[in-house]
């Protein structure tokens, strides 16, 4: 009898010279996952820019006159914060949809057959979830706080609101100074006190200065107006009056005026300038603005500003979040699971993530939570919660 003999096909070899990486299998499911992801972007963007701004905006041209060229150019410009969030909620989606069609097919029961684990078959979703978290990151920096500033001044501009992009009135600036504490330590005290009633681009009016700078006298600086020297780096006043006092608050002088320079930093008229909405600046805007915010020692702006920052920096990660649960959660066996049933879950987990940031933003109101665990938290929950899916499943 003729021997039956076992012919061995070779290996099936890895793309380039990465095998761990590259692997025909990788190339397989992250091919599958990208139109998903697509169609997710498109769905979620339109439902957000749909429910955000199309209702707006369809009411303005109605009642208030809005040009219909105008409301186009507004909603293009207000597209991309809706695409920025979308990101996350499409990573989700499609590796639901994909991971859960390979378990109904018995794809993936035929590849764990093969001794694939459960950690090899979701590392195309955590790497296309690390490169959407970069895509995210930037997209969110370079390109939405800049189409939401030009959206704003669009739409301004065309209902004769002009609105100014600088703080009008009751620009206030305190600055401190370090000092030795007679303990050996170093602390801080107040140094300056500025205050202007209006502001209308370029000159200050109805300045109050208290100048606590100098050791042993103290000055009181009342101004119709003044303007930021942009040459010499000083400020200039108009009509004022100088009130020196000693510090036992008797007066020492009065030096009336017509144009006197003074020497101050230019804080107050940057905090002026700047613009004061969080989503029309980057992390880098925000940082420039909280240093000015912080020698103001407004406290609530100084809290909402540093949450927004740690906000802006855990948001992109959800994108890697939600690809290791929905890829963890696809690979369960199940039939019958098709586009629908994926879309429906994703809402679900998405609804639940965005109500957990309201809850941690409002204990960070409360000081229950610092502002890194308010905005990273529901990042990190969201993490471990995708891991122990991947433990409990992997046993």
């Amino acid at each position: 009898m003729a021997s039956l003999s076992t012919t061995k096909l070779p290996p099936i070899k890895p793309f380039g010279r990465f095998p761990s990486l590259f692997s025909v299998m990788d190339r397989y499911i992250a091919s599958e996952l990208i139109m998903p992801f697509l169609f997710g972007v498109g769905a979620f963007s339109s439902i957000g820019v749909a429910i955000g701004v199309l209702f707006d905006l369809v009411r303005r041209v109605t009642e208030a006159g809005l040009p219909v060229s105008i409301a186009a150019q507004v909603f293009l410009l207000k597209l991309p914060y809706f695409i920025g969030l979308s990101f996350p909620m499409s990573m989700l989606l499609s590796c639901l949809t994909v991971y859960g069609r390979l378990s109904s097919d018995s794809e993936l029961v035929a590849l764990r057959s093969c001794g694939v684990s459960i950690y090899r078959l979701i590392a195309p979703a955590i790497i296309m979830g690390l490169i959407v978290t970069g895509i995210t990151f930037a997209f969110n920096e370079a390109i939405v706080p800049a189409a939401n500033r030009q959206a704003s001044e669009t739409l301004d501009t065309a209902l004769n609101r002009k609105e100014p992009s600088f703080q009008e009135q009751n620009i206030f600036y305190q600055e401190y100074r370090d000092v030795s504490l007679p303990d050996g330590g170093r602390g801080s005290e107040l140094s300056r006190i500025f205050y202007a009633k209006q502001f209308d681009g370029q000159r200050m009016k109805g300045l109050t200065i208290l100048d606590f700078s100098q050791d042993g006298l103290n000055q009181i600086v009342a101004s119709e107006s003044a303007l930021w020297n942009t040459d010499q780096k000083t400020w200039d006043f108009f009509n004022g009056t100088i009130y020196v006092v000693a510090p036992d608050g008797s007066y020492r002088n009065i030096i009336r005026f017509v144009q006197q320079q003074i020497q101050l930093p230019r804080t107050p008229l940057d905090i002026a300038q700047t613009s004061l909405d969080p989503g029309e600046m980057n992390i880098a805007q925000i940082r420039q603005y909280l240093s000015l915010m912080n020698q103001t020692g407004n406290q609530k702006e100084i809290r909402k500003l540093t949450l927004r920052i740690d906000q802006k920096m855990a948001f992109p990660f959800a994108c890697l979040v939600f690809g290791l649960v929905g890829a963890t959660l696809g690979t369960q066996p199940r039939r019958g699971v098709g586009r629908g049933t994926s879309f429906g879950i994703s809402l679900v987990l998405i609804v639940s993530y965005y109500l957990f940031i309201s809850i941690c933003e409002a204990l960070y109101q409360f000081d229950i939570l610092s502002s890194f665990l308010a905005g990273w938290l529901p990042t990190l929950i969201g993490l471990v919660f995708g891991g122990i899916l991947l433990v409990r499943i992997s046993r």
